[in-house]
C-alpha cells in the first residue's frame, strides 16, 4: 500500500499534470505523469522483491535483578533470492519497558543475514513479553510500504528485589541480633542427626567420640539434614489487607518472602512457599523467583482456607517465615494457632501505608495493631519484625529485638 509519502507525490504529479494541461505545457506534463506513476512502478519493486525474512530475537539474560539493563538482539535473514529493500523493524513492548524498538535496516543482499539491537531497563519485578514483531518493506524512496508480521514472543523475567542481610550491618546498628536471627531461623542440617553403629568403609571422620568413650562402641554420626531441614514462606497477598500489586507494601512483602525464601534454599533447606491462593508447595531456588516475579494480590477477604493448609505441613523441624501486613486483632488467634506446630518461626509484618504519612489518629492506629500483633507473636515464641514499605529487610534485621523470643537462641 502507498505510504503518506506516496500519496503525496501522488497528488503532486496528478496537480502537475493537470497544470500541464491547462498552460500546455508538454515536458511539466511528462514530469507529472512520472511522478504519478512512481509510487505504482515502487509498489511493484517491491511486490517483485517477494521478501522472506526469518528473524530470530535473542536476549542478553532471560532472568534479571530490577534495574538490570538488557539487551535484545535481533537476527534478520533475507531467505529470497534478490536484495531486500529498506526495512523498518517495530517490535512491541509493554508499557513498563518503555515505547515500541523501532530500528531500521538499510538492505539485505540476497541469502544474507544482519543483526540490530536495543536495549531495556526493567525497573520493577514482573513477566514481560516481548513481541510480537512487524516489518514494514520499503522502496529506497519510501512511498510503498508491505507490513510483515511474525508472531514471535520472548519472554523477560525481573524477579523480586533481594538484599544481602549477611553483609557488613550499617553503622549504628547491632551486628550481633542480625546472627542471632539468624541462628534462631536458619538452622542448618548439622543440627539434625542420628548415631549408628561404624561399618567398614565409614569415613573415619565421622566418628563420635563421645559416645564412643559412653559406650565403647565405635558410632558414626549421621546427618538427616535432607529430611529434615525444610523452610516454608507463607506470603499473605490479600489485596484488602496488603494493597495491589505494584503498590510499595505489597513490593515490600514480595522482597521480603524472596529474600527468606533464597536464603533459607542456600544454606540446604528444602524450600516451600505458600500464599493465600495457592497451599505450600516444594520449589527451588529459581522456581521460587520465578513464582515471586508474576505474583498479584489475592482477591480473598479471608486468611482462615489458607492457615488450614498451613497446618497441614506443620513439623516442628520446619522453619516458617510469614509476611503479612499487621492482621486484625480477630486474626490473632488463628494464626498463633497454625504456626504452633512449626519450629524457628519468624513473621514479618508491612505496613500497608507509612503511618508518617498519615493523620495522627489513623497513624496511631495503625502502629496500635502492629504492636498488638507483636506482643501476641512474640509470647508465642516467634521473632516479629516489623516493616514500612520504605524500610528494608536489612535495616530491622540488625536491629535489636523490641521483646526478647520465648525460645532461646
Amino acid at each position: 500500500m502507498p505510504s503518506g509519502r506516496g500519496l503525496v507525490v501522488f497528488g503532486a504529479g496528478l496537480a502537475m499534470w493537470v497544470a500541464a494541461r491547462i498552460v500546455g505545457s508538454s515536458g511539466i506534463e511528462v514530469v507529472g505523469i512520472g511522478l504519478v506513476a512512481l509510487p505504482f512502478l515502487s509498489g511493484a519493486l517491491v511486490r517483485w522483491g517477494r521478501t522472506r525474512l526469518r528473524i530470530r530475537r535473542r536476549l542478553s539474560d532471560i532472568r534479571v535483578r530490577p534495574g538490570t539493563r538488557v539487551t535484545v538482539q535481533l537476527e534478520i535473514e533475507n531467505e529470497a533470492p534478490v536484495p531486500s529493500p529498506f526495512l523498518l523493524l517495530e517490535d512491541r513492548l509493554p508499557a513498563d519497558l518503555g515505547r515500541p524498538a523501532r530500528l531500521v535496516v538499510s538492505g539485505l543482499p540476497a541469502r544474507d543475514h544482519e543483526q540490530v539491537a536495543y536495549s531495556v531497563l526493567p525497573q520493577t519485578r514482573g513477566r514481560y513479553r516481548l513481541g510480537p514483531l512487524s516489518v514494514d518493506v520499503t522502496d529506497p524512496f519510501a512511498l510503498t510500504r508491505q507490513r510483515l508480521e511474525f508472531d514471535e514472543i520472548d519472554e523477560l523475567l525481573v524477579t523480586p528485589e533481594i538484599e544481602d542481610l549477611f553483609a557488613d550491618p550499617d553503622q549504628g546498628l547491632g551486628p550481633n541480633w542480625g546472627a542471632a536471627r539468624a541462628r534462631q531461623l536458619f538452622r542448618t542440617g548439622e543440627e539434625y542427626y542420628t548415631m549408628r553403629q561404624y561399618q567398614v568403609g565409614d569415613d573415619l571422620r565421622r566418628i563420635h567420640w563421645p559416645s564412643v568413650a559412653r559406650t565403647g562402641d565405635l558410632m558414626i554420626r549421621q546427618d538427616e539434614s535432607s529430611k529434615r531441614a525444610t523452610g516454608l514462606v507463607f506470603l499473605d497477598n490479600r489485596g484488602h489487607t496488603l494493597g495491589h500489586s505494584r503498590s510499595p507494601a505489597f513490593e515490600r512483602a514480595v522482597s521480603v518472602a524472596a529474600t527468606l525464601g533464597v536464603q533459607l534454599a542456600r544454606r540446604g533447606f528444602a524450600l516451600r512457599l505458600g500464599t493465600t491462593e495457592a497451599p505450600p508447595a516444594g520449589l527451588s531456588e529459581e522456581r521460587l523467583l520465578d513464582a515471586l516475579a508474576g505474583i498479584t494480590h489475592a482477591s480473598a477477604r479471608s486468611v482462615g482456607p489458607s492457615l488450614a493448609h498451613l497446618r497441614t505441613g506443620a513439623s516442628t523441624e520446619t522453619s516458617l517465615v510469614y509476611v503479612a501486613a499487621p492482621p486484625a486483632p480477630g486474626e490473632l488467634p488463628s494464626l498463633i494457632r497454625a504456626g504452633a506446630g512449626f519450629g524457628p518461626k519468624l513473621v514479618v509484618l508491612v505496613h500497608p501505608v507509612d503511618p508518617l504519612s498519615l493523620p495522627p489518629g489513623r497513624a496511631a492506629q495503625l502502629e496500635g495493631r502492629a504492636t498488638q500483633a507483636t506482643l501476641a507473636f512474640a509470647r508465642a515464641g516467634w521473632d516479629c519484625i516489623v516493616l514500612t514499605p520504605s524500610t528494608t529487610l536489612k535495616e530491622r534485621w540488625h536491629a535489636p529485638r523490641e521483646r526478647p523470643l520465648a525460645r532461646s537462641v
